[in-house]
């Protein structure tokens, strides 16, 4: 192949590769409610066989998707664990703690092609709840932009990874806020699909009918109820935990949802 062709190849694909991204995207986005794609990894990255042995053990999530999905979901903790700082204090930060807190994120996100975000560079564990100077409180977590940090009480987070059917999970609580931040700051994509379904799920909590149903069943917990971030963190707890009863109980609710983070159980 002589240069110019090869040139020539070169700009009709680069030309092709535009056009999908400025004018099909767009338009399958309009048609179907999701991107065009979510997951492309040329060098996907393997997790070592304690690692991975990790979430076999204390993973349900993993456990129950497909082998190629499997492989998309450790790329991911992979890229999740060399992006984000892991700061420990008053304890030791184990592969456990980055295993765990790594997958949590990557599940929340895992329908979404943009899921490492700028909104924070470290995650900072305590070994069990903590004083905050900022309200003169304990806290069990909390996600702080000012300092671009996610924090964990690890004793809080453990206990609502392993409880998975109460609706209390502290890490899908606070990353939920991570990706209501920047769903609302970016273009992205998944972002503009979030916001849009966001509107439409944020109408529970505010339009009077739809909330006397929600509170009618008594299926969230009262916190839901204390502003528009904290519904929507509750509600995706609720969405990976019992996921069956929120359908039941919510199916359209449950349907924006799922549209939201564009995931389905296989």
């Amino acid at each position: 192949m002589s240069l110019q062709i090869f040139i020539s190849v070169l700009f009709g694909t680069l030309f092709l590769l535009i056009l999908i991204f400025r004018v099909v995207e767009p338009a399958y986005i309009l048609l179907f409610n999701k991107p065009l794609y979510i997951h492309w990894y040329p060098f996907s990255k393997k997790l070592g066989p304690s690692q991975r042995q990790i979430l076999v053990n204390d993973f349900p999530f993993y456990n129950r998707l497909s082998s190629k999905r499997k492989v998309y979901f450790e790329h991911r903790i992979n890229e999740f664990v060399a992006k984000y700082e892991f700061i420990g204090k008053e304890t030791v930060v184990t592969e456990q703690m980055r295993m765990l807190i790594a997958g949590t994120y990557v599940m929340l996100t895992f329908g979404m092609r943009k899921y490492l975000v700028t909104l924070f560079n470290k995650i900072i564990i305590y070994p069990s709840s903590y004083f905050s100077t900022v309200n003169q409180a304990y806290h069990k977590g909390e996600f702080n932009p000012r300092m671009k940090a996610v924090v964990f009480s690890w004793e809080d987070f453990l206990l609502g990874h392993l409880i998975s059917n109460d609706n209390v999970n502290l890490g899908l609580h606070e990353f939920s806020h991570v990706l209501h931040f920047h769903c609302l700051r970016s273009n992205d994509p998944s972002a503009i699909i979030f916001f849009d379904e966001f509107n439409e799920v944020i109408k529970y909590y505010s339009d009077p009918t739809l909330n006397k149903e929600l509170t009618r069943t008594d299926y969230f917990r009262l916190y839901a109820y204390e502003n528009q971030f904290e519904f929507l963190s509750v509600i995706l707890e609720h969405f990976y935990e019992t996921p069956h009863v929120f359908k039941m109980e919510h199916p359209e609710l449950y349907a924006h949802i799922s549209r939201m983070i564009n995931f389905k159980e296989e």
